[in-house]
């Protein structure tokens, strides 16, 4: 029988789902984590696969020109969706989570109806914004006015984006995942199967004409698949659009400026690296950090699909909230770790295996930040607090603070000793922060982690630890001998705790032996 990561994340998430009878609150609440990461983690697994086969067409059927001009043409009007949208792909499912945790009908039908007006707005903005500038933009972008028209076909994709993101703010906020899974694959695949005929048949003319397809068929999806909640229409006159979306507004600008700093300023270190050491090591540092943030990463993005819609609907509850986010840090590090463990004493081979050899200078800088995940582990549950709770200068404030000394330390320690220094760089950074975001979260939210996250973190960061050691000081094979016996342990440790929090392995017993 063939399985595909899609029907993995789908049995194990019904195995999740069939067992409710016995549960404890506890166990209930970790294995709605689960759930959300076995969807999550398969649609983001299968989202990742879907770039690579589009970019694969691309370059044979385009070649590297079509690729660039592709590429420069969708990055630039992501920068401008980036200042139009206001940060409401991410505020608005706060405020949309919170009106259905209270159960009120009517509350979540304002709180959608105000969202949806606003997408609308917003979105209009950004394409007048392209329209208007599209010389402009193509002089920027290109050097020339070339593709003036092209800018202004393509300007209408960020109406149809925007509306998109409020279609699936009002699915995650609503904690439909199922749904918001199926529109995040469908909408993705329809798009690649519509989109390769078009660069097949037309060649380069046929770039704009599949952008243009592949934003409104990904809209056709998410409208669909939002249609099926049930939340009534209602009109939305000027005072509630102030009163209701002006919380949004306020939250989003914050977010999309502390985003656009964060953009900013890893700017700033690859054009630092670029005068200090060439683009070949802007490459090196691009293609290390894409491996971390790419299928590392991905545990996190599938993780906060629904984890910041559950917090934010039980934020001002500090008991619940301090409960739910030790839960959260204690499954990430209990799944996050046994894949660093193998990316720290396997890294050659992966680097190989997705790029070449000519890649293996890559290998320090990852290992350096494979441990810093560790930490990142930690931190990034308490940060989503920060907004769960509407404090937006304070995540605001935090993060620049953030920004400048991570450019601060990474810069100094590529210097010092280029790629790797600067991943010893991002461990020294991503210490700080977590030290930086845990006194926040003590003096202002009385948050504390318990024992026992300490003791799985403790743990398995030591771990890691010994592989990087074991890699660093021994000869091949002792090294591998030791780095695998290290990551068994790792994998066994992590099996234990979660069984003992879900009591899993019965489950997935009992439901293997139904089937």
């Amino acid at each position: 029988m063939a399985f595909s990561t899609g029907n993995l994340s789908k049995q194990f998430s019904s195995i999740i789902v069939s067992y409710t009878y016995g549960m404890t609150e506890e166990q209930s609440s970790y294995r709605q984590i689960m759930k959300a990461t076995s969807i999550f983690g398969g649609v983001q697994i299968y989202n990742i696969a879907i770039s690579v086969i589009r970019s694969k067409f691309i370059a044979i059927l385009l070649g590297p020109a079509g690729m660039g001009i592709s590429g420069l043409l969708t990055s630039t009007t992501g920068l401008i969706a980036n200042f139009s949208n206001l940060g409401l792909n991410t505020s608005a499912i706060k405020n949309v989570a919170a009106a259905n945790s209270t159960g009120n009908v009517e509350r979540v039908s304002r709180v959608v109806s105000v969202l949806r007006r606003l997408v609308w707005i917003t979105g209009i903005i950004g394409t007048i914004f392209t329209l208007i500038f599209a010389p402009w933009l193509s002089e920027m972008t290109f050097g020339n006015k070339d593709h003036t028209l092209a800018f202004r076909l393509i300007s209408f994709t960020l109406l149809l984006t925007q509306i998109n993101a409020g279609q699936l703010v009002v699915l995650q906020g609503m904690r439909k995942l199922k749904f918001l899974a199926k529109a995040n694959i469908a909408g993705n695949t329809v798009a690649l199967l519509t989109g390769v005929p078009l660069y097949y048949f037309f060649g380069m003319q046929g770039i704009v004409p599949a952008i243009i397809v592949s934003s409104f068929m990904t809209l056709v999806f998410s409208w669909y698949f939002s249609s099926k909640v049930d939340v009534k229409t209602m009109k939305v006159d000027k005072a509630s659009l102030f009163s209701e979306g002006g919380d949004m507004i306020k939250m989003g600008f914050f977010l999309s400026l502390s985003s656009l700093i964060a953009t900013s300023l890893t700017y700033l270190i690859r054009i630092f690296i670029s005068h200090k050491g060439g683009v070949e090591e802007v490459g090196f540092y691009n293609a290390g950090m894409a491996i971390i943030h790419s299928y590392v990463g991905l545990v996190f993005t599938a993780m906060s699909t629904d984890y910041f819609p559950r917090l934010s609907g039980i934020a001002n509850d500090a008991e619940k909230a301090s409960n739910m986010i030790n839960q959260q840090a204690e499954v990430a590090v209990l799944i996050l770790a046994p894949i660093l463990t193998i990316f720290l004493v396997f890294i050659n081979f992966i680097v190989i295996l997705l790029y070449s050899t000519k890649f293996l200078p890559i290998v320090g800088l990852i290992q350096w930040a494979a441990l810093s995940t560790f930490l990142k582990a930690a931190s990034w549950p308490i940060s989503y607090l920060f907004i769960a709770k509407g404090h937006t200068k304070l995540f605001f404030y935090s993060e620049v603070s953030t920004n400048i000394y991570m450019l601060v330390i990474r810069v100094l320690g590529y210097l010092l000793g280029g790629l790797e220094g600067l991943g010893i760089g991002i461990v020294i950074s991503s210490f700080i922060y977590f030290i930086q975001v845990y006194i926040i979260a003590r003096i202002k939210y009385t948050f504390f982690f318990t024992t026992g996250f300490y003791k799985i973190l403790g743990l398995q960061f030591i771990l890691g630890i010994l592989c990087f050691a074991s890699i660093r000081l021994l000869e091949v094979p002792y090294s591998f001998i030791v780095g695998s016996i290290l990551i068994i342990i790792s994998f066994f440790f992590s099996i234990k705790a979660l069984n003992q929090r879900l009591n899993l392995i019965p489950l997935i017993l009992d439901r293997f032996k139904k089937r």
